[in-house]
């Protein structure tokens, strides 16, 4: 049975000087010895109160421009863990380590390889601003539209998740979009995920955050909407088909009106209005074309995987079947030969 030493703690951090040490401090006391804090150029002394607290501390390589929180999530997943259990969290002590258990036990019982914890089930008053609260819908909604499954809060920054199921992820977020990243990649890649209740508890006041809810929030939503063209390609494909045909017809209409009640032609407006109709039906079709394919893909996949999971069992079956058979072959020489 899994227990705490096979879980390492990751913190992605960045200036968070006036809560890491506590962060750290209250995990260690939960009997986690396996704390990584991978910092992305803190000047304000994150990086030593974190290895004060108790936490193996490294600095995320190329701090600057390109770095943020995804290629700091990113670079410690590929380099720096090694336990087969990731419990991940900011280092702002919005959440609280006495609740790890509820994202840890899905995976230990294996019930589940990934693990989200849902802070709008417990949420403190002030914890989110109502700006946020609105943003966080409406890209839960989205992705729910664009990838067909409900996650609740895919932007939680409090999951668990084990190493070898994330290894198969192509991540490439650098900043916020890490979390939306792994969110597609369970459903693209049928990683099992469960939602659990957390408390999402409110900032301290001497420490401010480092997300930008526009830009960052657009940058989360061109995450969701660019990794539909593999996802979902039906959507990325046929929403831009749709806005193009629904333009056409519409230009197509004003020149139809304009030729018969007004007596006007606009040859260039009806070129233009063609144009639009025959693109979005050509995008509609390769929409549903790339549908197909991937849908394809996908069954293929899941056949060879429980081709896979067959070769393996039986490969385990006959291993455990040679002991036995080997010793019959020894007992049947030893009466041939009339010696025990």
């Amino acid at each position: 049975m899994a227990d705490r030493d096979d879980v390492c703690v990751l913190v992605p951090t960045y200036n968070e000087a006036a809560t890491i040490g506590d962060v750290v401090a209250s995990f260690v006391g939960q009997g986690f010895e396996h704390v990584l804090v991978i910092d992305g150029g803190s000047d304000d002394g994150t990086r030593e109160l974190a290895a004060e607290a108790g936490a193996r501390v490294v600095e995320q390589s190329g701090t600057g421009e390109g770095s943020g929180k995804g290629q700091a999530v990113r670079e410690a997943l590929d380099r720096y863990v090694e336990q087969p259990y990731v419990l991940m969290l900011d280092g702002d002590a919005t959440y609280r380590p006495d609740e790890a258990d509820r994202l840890l036990e899905p995976l230990f019982d294996g019930r589940a390889e990934h693990v989200i914890g849902n802070r709008f089930a417990d949420m403190e008053p002030g914890a989110m601003t109502r700006l946020n609260q609105i943003g966080n819908g409406i890209i839960n909604t989205a992705f729910s539209v664009i990838h067909g499954r409900d996650l609740t809060d895919i932007l939680s920054g409090y999951r668990a998740f084990t190493l070898e199921s994330v290894r198969q992820f192509d991540l490439t977020a650098d900043g916020f979009g890490i979390e939306t990243e792994m969110a597609v990649e369970c459903v693209k890649q049928g990683v099992s995920t469960t939602v659990v209740p957390i408390t999402y508890q409110t900032r301290p006041n001497d420490s401010e955050t480092n997300l930008d809810p526009f830009s960052d929030g657009a940058v989360i939503i061109l995450t969701l909407y660019r990794m539909a063209k593999t996802n979902n390609p039906l959507f990325y494909f046929g929403s831009v088909g749709v806005v193009s045909a629904l333009s056409g017809v519409v230009l197509a209409i004003y020149v139809a009106y304009e030729w018969f009640v007004v007596g006007v032609s606009h040859e260039v407006i009806a070129l233009v209005a063609a144009s639009g109709l025959l693109f979005g039906i050509q995008l509609l079709m390769f929409g549903v074309l790339s549908d197909m394919i991937v849908a394809l893909n996908r069954e293929q996949t899941r056949r060879l995987s429980e081709i896979a999971r067959q070769v393996g069992d039986e490969s385990t079956a006959a291993d455990d079947t040679e002991p036995s058979t080997k010793e019959e072959s020894d007992g049947e020489r030893a009466s041939s030969t009339g010696r025990p």
